[in-house]
C-alpha cells in the first residue's frame, strides 16, 4: 500500500533553514509527480511546490518562490523540500502528496518559525 512518511520539521528562527524529506513506498515512485502542501491552524491546506516524475519540471506557490526548492531522488524514493529564509508565516504542518487514483497524504511534519 502507498505510504508517505515526512520528516525534518522543527523549530527554527526567522531567517533560518530546514530541509523536509518524504520517504515514499508502495508504488512506482518515478512514475508520478509529487507535491508538498502545508496547512496552518485555522487555514485551508495550500500547495507549496510540485515536481514532475523525473524532476525536470517544478512549480512553486508565489509565496515561497525563490526561498524554497523541491527536489527528488528517485533512487531513494524520496522527495525533499529545502526551505530557506523562513518567515513566521511559514509556520504550518507540511504534507507530502501523491495524486494517483485518489489523493494520498503523509502524516505531516510540523514547522514552527519563531524567535
Amino acid at each position: 500500500q502507498v505510504q508517505l512518511v515526512e520528516s525534518g520539521g522543527g523549530l527554527v528562527q526567522p531567517g533560518g533553514s530546514l530541509t523536509l524529506s518524504c520517504a515514499a513506498s508502495g508504488f512506482s515512485f518515478d512514475n508520478y509527480p509529487m507535491s508538498w502542501y502545508r496547512q496552518a491552524p485555522g487555514k485551508t491546506r495550500e500547495l507549496v511546490a510540485r515536481i514532475s516524475s523525473l524532476g525536470g519540471h517544478t512549480n512553486y506557490a508565489t509565496f515561497v518562490k525563490g526561498r524554497f526548492t523541491i527536489s527528488r531522488d528517485n533512487a531513494k524514493n524520496t522527495v525533499y523540500l529545502r526551505m530557506n529564509s523562513l518567515k513566521p508565516e511559514d509556520t504550518a504542518t507540511y504534507y507530502c502528496n501523491l495524486v494517483r487514483e485518489i489523493d494520498y497524504w503523509g502524516q505531516g511534519t510540523q514547522v514552527t518559525v519563531s524567535s
